[in-house]
């Protein structure tokens, strides 16, 4: 315990710093940034909200006695109405997801491409690049997919991209230094992609409520059971959600490069 009382701690960074339980009180946290920050059971009163810009889960998240979630949930599926599409109930279901996915993506490599290759290695606002996104959805179908679904205890390519908050763990890649081509990554991500198809055109309705079996040996997902439903969900969101980051961040490389083509 500390505390911290008429303190300047403006500027200060906090990486991997255990703030559970932490109290307070008339801070000023103006311009500060949280990535990857826990804030489960957080209280606030009294806050100024203005200007603000949140990505993330939200659940059971009540602003001034209203649960914003399901109106944001809603809102999302109003502008997006395909993203509805991504909780199917079905094998069918999955099949026409996976359709929309493939062609989505299909559409955001397409305009990768008509950026400078060395664009596709840069950052926005601190995200992942275009590449480092499109390393972790094969890190995403390796741990969902192979190793949940499949049972390979060890699925992993070196050029795999765990997310940055995963504790370092044997035999999982985590290689930030790497600069792939988009071709090495692209070919790496179509043998993935062609393997989500083969799993979701095999799929029964017995088959899709099943449970895996238990992987042994480090990496992610942990050694439990896991519905195949549950697993291809999550494949599922992750591939809508970067995509989504993707394309905003494609914009931001489009109007830094000059190649953003009038709307």
């Amino acid at each position: 315990m500390a505390d911290f009382m008429g303190v300047d701690l403006h500027g200060s960074r906090f990486e991997r710093v255990d703030l559970s339980g932490a109290e307070l009180f008339a801070v000023d946290l103006a311009g500060a940034r949280f990535r990857g920050v826990d804030l489960s059971g957080v209280v606030m009163r009294g806050v100024e909200l203005v200007n603000v810009d949140i990505h993330g889960e939200i659940v059971n998240v009540t602003v001034n006695g209203v649960d914003i979630g399901p109106l944001i949930e809603a809102e999302l599926d109003r502008r997006y109405p395909d993203r509805a599409k991504m909780r199917p109930a079905d094998p069918a279901g999955f099949g026409a997801a996976w359709d929309i996915l493939e062609r989505l993506w299909g559409q955001t490599v397409e305009r990768a491409r008509r950026l400078p290759p060395e664009l596709l290695h840069e950052s926005v606002d601190g995200e992942w690049s275009f590449i480092e996104t499109v390393r972790h959805l094969v890190f995403a179908t390796d741990s969902w997919i192979r190793r949940a679904i499949l049972g390979d205890p060890s699925p992993w390519d070196p050029l795999d991209l765990p997310w940055d908050e995963m504790p370092d763990t044997p035999g999982v890649p985590r290689d930030r230094e790497v600069r792939p081509s988009l071709d090495v990554v692209l070919d790496l991500r179509r043998g993935r992609m062609a393997t989500v198809r083969q799993v979701i055109e095999g799929l029964t309705v017995t088959s899709l409520d099943s449970r895996t079996e238990p992987v042994t040996g480090p990496g992610w997902p942990p050694p439990r059971s896991f519905s195949v439903r549950e697993c291809l969900r999550i494949v599922l969101n992750e591939e809508w959600e970067h995509r989504r980051y993707a394309e905003r961040d494609l914009q931001g490389l489009e109007e830094r490069s000059g190649t953003r083509e009038p709307s």
